[in-house]
Order: structure tokens, then sequence, then C-alpha cells
């Protein structure tokens, strides 16, 4: 039987004569339940909290609708959840849950607009005072990355590796500080990044106009000095690609019992020093048909750069059809770390560093760095770091015992995350219920009690 058509009712076929019938009068409801969880993490960082406190606030709180907590929570908890641009927060504002963890009650949350003069905030002088009310400190924002780190490190770690690395973040526009790199073949900003396991200890927004490894030995300092403060005495090794074999951080580290594993670029010496163990690498690929490594020490200097003789190790592989040389410089030993141990373990391991970046790049939208201005552009880049850190805490610690402690970040919200979540505000408390059919139930229980135990 046909059913009646009814003003915003929507049909779908269905299964034999029955149809589905879809109305929009459900009770106040969000996507977003995972909203929750967010802010169970939050309880435990404060993040947003010490985030804020980087900020000076200008405006007559008198006449202030949207605090800078607020406004901070909400950007951040936006792009942990999915929404990329301003313009999403035109319909997201209204969600019930995110009003009801900010304290907004039926109010919405702000616009686009003051979302949008939060970040031009250093930018917009001028358009009048009226829109440069807000402003950051750039150096306590970069210190807060590390702050909150060695808040996280409950024990004190046998040693901790510093991976930094180099990526391109492209332009499609003409935004302040757009150069071409040949090297990315494309107009770019170059974004500097340090991580240790998973945690960004660093996500410096730079031109593409100049040296890879600008900027290491500065946030290097200010890293190390803030890990040894909580931790006299630690061990730290820094590891990165031959981008960062400066003599310059290398002198660095030497002189603050720093160690470090940097890839080194090949040169005619170097190649000369191995000439032995590369015919052994071809003579073995030869016979067997697969690759063959044969790694070795030398202790080198450059004729000018360096002040002084390195341990180099060489890994001389031939693979087939073609030689494929390659050295790293240390100042580990070799009791500790033989040859083949350090650059097939230790160095090679500076891989899932990279990982780390793509991730964020791709579902935290860090490369979403399309304002004019590179200093709002640096905002939006620390905004999408801070988010990322959610998901490095929500698997670390939330889900710790479990299988989903190496989950993607993507993986964590469409699964954990975008939650549909009924919304009742009573005057005693705010109930919420998610679907009886959600299949993740379990795992948020894993959330929440590994939280209120961390």
């Amino acid at each position: 039987m046909k059913t009646d058509c009814i003003a915003d009712q929507l049909e779908f076929q269905g299964l034999g004569k029955q149809v589905f019938l879809v109305k929009n009068e459900g009770e106040e409801t969000s996507t977003d339940g995972g909203l929750l969880l967010l802010q169970s993490a939050e309880r435990k960082l404060q993040i947003i909290n010490k985030l804020a406190g980087c900020f000076t606030d200008g405006r007559n709180q008198a006449l202030v609708q949207h605090s800078l907590k607020n406004i901070l929570t909400q950007r951040i908890f936006g792009l942990a959840q999915g929404y990329e641009d301003l313009n999403d927060h035109e319909q997201w504002r209204n969600d019930p849950l995110l009003r009801s963890l900010c304290g907004k009650g039926d109010r919405p949350m702000a616009g686009k607009s003051t979302l949008n003069r939060l970040e031009l905030g250093n930018e917009l002088q001028d358009y009048g005072d009226r829109y440069n009310k807000i402003s950051w400190d750039s150096q306590k924002v970069e210190d807060l990355f590390a702050e909150i780190f060695v808040q996280q490190l409950k024990k004190r770690p046998d040693q901790i590796i510093l991976d930094f690395d180099a990526t391109d973040d492209p332009l499609h526009g003409n935004q302040e500080g757009r150069f071409f790199n040949g090297f990315y073949d494309s107009y770019c900003y170059l974004p500097l990044y340090c991580f240790c396991g998973s945690w960004p200890l660093a996500a410096r927004l730079r031109t593409s106009d100049g040296d890879a490894a600008r900027g290491t030995v500065e946030i290097l300092s200010r890293l190390v000095e803030k890990i040894r403060r909580k931790h006299p005495g630690l061990k730290i090794i820094l590891r990165a690609d031959s981008g960062f074999m400066r003599a310059e951080i290398l002198d660095w580290c030497e002189a603050h019992e720093v160690f470090y594993v940097l890839g080194m670029p090949g040169n005619s010496r170097l190649l000369d020093c191995i000439g032995t163990e590369m015919e052994e690498a071809r003579k073995i690929q030869k016979e067997t048909g697969g690759s063959a490594r044969v790694f070795t020490d030398i202790t080198y200097q450059t004729k000018g750069s360096w002040n002084r003789a390195r341990r180099v190790i060489a890994k001389a592989e031939h693979l087939e059809g073609k030689a494929n040389p390659r050295f790293v410089v240390t100042n580990l030993s070799e009791k500790e770390w033989p040859p083949k141990e350090l650059y097939e373990v230790l160095y090679c391991g500076r891989g899932d560093m990279e990982n780390r970046i793509k991730e964020q790049q791709l579902y935290l939208f860090a490369d979403r760095t399309s304002t004019a201005w590179i200093s709002s552009n640096q905002l939006r880049l620390w905004l999408s770091t801070f988010a990322y850190i959610y998901f490095v805490f929500l698997r670390e610690t939330g889900l710790a015992g479990t299988d989903w402690t190496n989950k993607q970040a993507s993986t964590l919200r469409l699964s954990i995350l975008k939650v549909s979540a009924i919304v009742k505000v009573t005057c005693r408390a705010i109930k919420v219920t998610v679907p009886n059919a959600f299949p993740y139930w379990e795992q948020w229980k894993k959330i929440s009690d590994n939280l209120k135990a961390a």
C-alpha cells in the first residue's frame, strides 16, 4: 500500500512491501559522542588549559560570549573529530554535546568569523583594534609540547630518542613565505618536526628556501633542557637522516652529552674506504641472487667542516644490478651498538616517524595552511599537532593492554569518536545515550577505566 506523502518525511525502498520512512524530528542528538573521551583525556593532559595560558586575550571580558578556552576546545576537538575547515563549524557549533562540554547550555558555540579572528590575531592590525584582540606567544606554545611530553613520563626511561625530520607542505596560493623547492618540485612550506616515539615535541613551520636542518639546534637545546630538568643525566639520542648531518649539530650534541645517529651523504673518500666491503657484497649478491649487505666501522674526518674524527658506520650493499652504499655518523660506542645492529635496528627505526607525520597530515589536516600569513598557518599547524596528541594518549594510555594501540587516527575517529549520541540535559545531570548496537562499547569502557587510573 502506498504511503501518504507527508512534508519533511523521506521514503526509502525497503524489503518486500515495507518501506523506510524517515523524519527529522528525533531527540536532540550529537554525531560526536567521542567528545566525552577527548574531554576525559583533556582532564589528564590539560592541553587546552595550558595552551590558553600562551595567549593574550585583550577582549572586554564583560562582553565576551565565547571564552578563549571554549574557542580552543572547539577548534582542537573539531580537528580531532574530522572538521577540517572553519566553515564546518557553522553547523557543528550547534552540536548539543559540544555545547554541554563547554557549558554553553542551549546557546551555540563560536561561528567561523570568531574562530577566524583567533587564527589571524597576530595579523589583523590593518583592520583596526576590534580584530586583533587575541594574540599568542610563539615560544610559550613551542615550550608547551615539551612540557606535555615530560608530564606524561611517569617513570624515568632508560633513554629517549628524539627523531627530527622535515617534510613538504604544498601551497596552492600566494601565501606569505611561498617559495619553490627543487627537491620537492613544488611551491611549499618546509615544516620541521620532532617526535619521541609517537609523541610530537615540535612542529615548526618554515619557508622552503633554506636548509632543511635550520632551527634544529635551537629546538633541540630547549627540549633537552626541559627533559633533563625532570630527569637529570637522562641518555638522549638524536636521530635523523642525512639532511641533518651538519657540523654545528654534531658539535652541539658532543658539547651537551647528547648522542646522535645521523645519516651521512656518501663521497669518493668514503667509497674508497669501503672498497673491499663493496666487492665482498657484490660477490655475495652474484652468488645468491638476492641483496647482500656487509657492515663495517670507519674512523673518518672531513677535510674542513669537522674539528675531529668521528665514527662512521658503512653499509656496503649490492642490489640486483646496482650498488647501494649508505653511511651513518654516530658517537655511540661499538661495544653498545655494533655496526649492523646500529644501522638496521637503531637508525632504520626512524622510519616510523615518517608514518606519524603522514598520519597527522592526512587525518589531522596539518597541511591545511591556506591562510595568507605564515604566522596564522603556524598556529593551524600547532592546533593540528595538539589534536594529534589526544590520539597518541588514547592509544598509549586509554587503549593500553588491547590490540588497538597501533590503530591509525582515522580508525580511532571512525570507530570510537564518531558515535551517534542522544543528549538530555536536566538540572542534575547531562545524560548521554549511545546506540545499543554500537560495536565498540567495550573499547569505550576500557578507555574510561584506563584514563581514570592514569
